[in-house]
């Protein structure tokens, strides 16, 4: 087995730390299969949100930050990897296998695995400092290293285009059967391991400018506001989703190395009619566009709590010998 060959412990805390990613209503929608040299991603469908996601883009996506997160974890841990993504076409849940070699990777950063503790989805407004423009190059390279581009949204026409189409998802959404139903279902708890606490949610879900999904009441005071980039790929195949996925998770880490707040919004992607908006008058047709981020300088106060875990336990099996 795995831990044959390498350090159970180092194995161990790697995987907490891939699970720390961001993924849609913190739903966590990934198991682990560990082999003899291996470790193998798949999809949970069990945690697949057919309402809000219906075709799968947000669970791809999601699964593409817990792989990012799961190697620069390894190589923080002394692990070497090599990622092959969807390595048997045959299974489409089967989204990544990461073959482990001992030694230390030259990607290995312990600031970045740092960072993964420390990251928030934050949803409040942030302050109107501007985000020095050598940082923003920062991140538009971070994005590049995983083969997707992150685009700043400037001007006032590309701003109010994304709000416009954020807003029209919503509509979209809200008007499907059960999509509220599965929108409380993983909102507005006080306790559990999964969904979004009420902790890292609104008091009021539709103030500000809306471009926040209305989840269940919160207990954040403050609405959110500003949109700041767009991150597409050039494809939008199911690698591609991996791969924004990957991108994201190198973004937003990078972000809170620099110090700053970030929100990943999927909302307009969920809606074919919203996506191919954004797609034709904010990216002008060039780019397949997977997310829209926020980034900025947090608010004044204590910083927003982790949002909930499940066990580890919870989503780990071992391949039969």
């Amino acid at each position: 087995m795995i831990v044959d060959r390498v350090d159970q412990r180092s194995v161990r805390s790697a995987l907490e730390l891939a699970t720390r990613a961001p993924s849609i209503h913190n739903s966590q929608p990934w198991r682990w299969l560990l082999g003899l040299r291996s470790i193998h991603l798949f999809a949970d469908l069990r945690r697949w949100l057919p309402v809000t996601d219906a075709d799968g883009r947000d669970l791809a996506v999601s699964c593409g930050a817990a792989l990012h997160h799961l190697t620069v974890a390894l190589a923080a841990t002394g692990l070497r990897c090599t990622v092959r993504r969807l390595p048997n076409p045959a299974v489409g849940d089967h989204f990544a296998a990461v073959e482990l070699h001992p030694g230390v990777g030259a990607e290995a950063d312990p600031g970045v695995a740092g960072a993964i503790v420390h990251r928030r989805t934050d949803r409040r407004r942030y302050l109107d400092w501007e985000v020095p423009t050598a940082f923003v190059a920062e991140l538009i390279d971070r994005a590049a290293e995983y083969g997707a581009v992150l685009r700043p949204i400037t001007g006032a026409a590309a701003r109010a285009q994304t709000v416009a189409a954020i807003q029209a998802a919503a509509r979209e959404q809200e008007s499907r059967t059960g999509y509220h139903t599965e929108t409380a279902l993983w909102s507005g708890g006080r306790t559990g391991d999964d969904g979004v606490p009420a902790a890292n949610l609104l008091v009021d879900p539709s103030s500000g400018d809306s471009i926040a999904r209305r989840f269940s009441e919160g207990l954040v005071t403050q609405p959110a506001e500003g949109t700041d980039g767009a991150l597409g790929t050039a494809s939008d195949d199911t690698v591609s989703q991996l791969r924004a996925g990957e991108a994201l998770s190198a973004v937003l880490l990078h972000a809170t190395q620099l110090g700053l707040a970030s929100c990943p919004l999927s909302q307009p992607f969920e809606v074919a009619s919203t996506r191919a908006t954004l797609r034709e008058e904010v990216l002008g047709g060039t780019l397949s566009p997977q997310l829209v981020l926020r980034v900025g300088w947090a608010p004044a106060g204590p910083p927003l709590p982790p949002t909930p875990r499940r066990a580890l336990d919870d989503s780990i099996e071992r391949m039969p010998r």
